[in-house]
């Protein structure tokens, strides 16, 4: 079994040593270096509202079910608000500081071209929404098209750090195997991404411990890692924070907490 930083190697070959933390210990020479930033990790302090993005994603949501859920979120002061782009105008009239805005592009199948990704990301930027969850070119992952994969995250990360947004990638982690997972990590990483994430919650299963804790281990703790996907109970939270998770996607935020 190849180690993390043997992954690393191959794809991105140097002998420049990271100083970010990340189990690839070799500089990945990212479009945007994390090493003088905050650590992502989670803070017990702040609580687990903190951490959920706050989320609706149904093909059947309505405008009451977002407006319920903003009510919510600004209530428990959640980390976000995630919605279908379609109602960003109205969160954005609803939400109050410190909860943010998210959205989802590439959404849920992860196999649109780059073209297509890069302009829809330009679409949810333009609308004013604070962060991008994307899906990561699936289609090109599982066909071993490392380039556009890691051209398709680069292509939305470039927006979102000229408009300082955030961007997490999804990486759908119940259709990839270990060295796949890694790979996508280490691919997230280094086109300038800032988080990476388990699931949209429309794959196979959701989010495991132990993908959240290989996340962790790869990125290092100056990248976030959100975990999503089935997290429907206080234990459940806990034990994605305790495995590495520094954001909770979540549809049933009360039940949370």
């Amino acid at each position: 079994m190849k180690s993390i930083e043997q992954i690393a190697r191959e794809f991105f070959p140097t002998e420049d040593l990271a100083h970010c933390g990340g189990a690839h210990k070799i500089c990945l020479h990212c479009s945007k270096c994390r090493a003088d930033e905050p650590d992502e990790l989670f803070d017990p302090e702040k609580g687990i509202a903190a951490t959920i993005d706050a989320t609706i994603l149904k093909a059947e949501a309505n405008a009451d079910a977002v407006s319920e859920l903003c009510e919510m979120a600004n209530s428990y002061q959640t980390a976000s608000v995630c919605i279908n782009s379609y109602f960003i105008p109205q969160v954005k009239k609803l939400l109050q500081a410190p909860v943010k805005s998210c959205t989802v592009i590439n959404f849920p199948l992860g196999s649109a071209s780059r073209l297509a990704v890069k302009k829809e990301a330009k679409a949810v930027l333009e609308a004013g929404v604070d962060e991008v969850d994307m899906v990561q070119n699936l289609a090109a992952l599982k066909s071993k098209d490392w380039p556009m994969v890691l051209e398709t995250i680069k292509a939305v990360a470039i927006q979102c750090l000229e408009r300082k947004k955030l961007l997490k990638v999804i990486l759908e982690t119940c259709y990839l195997d270990r060295e796949e997972l890694i790979i996508s990590c280490l691919m997230s990483k280094k086109a300038g991404a800032k988080y990476v994430k388990t699931s949209t919650g429309f794959g196979s299963f959701g989010a495991k411990a132990e993908d959240v804790a290989l996340m962790r281990e790869v990125v290092g703790p100056k990248f976030g890692v959100k975990a999503s996907g089935g997290i429907r109970t206080p234990e459940a939270a806990r034990a994605m924070l305790e495995a590495g998770a520094s954001r909770i996607g979540a549809s049933s935020v009360k039940a949370l907490l």
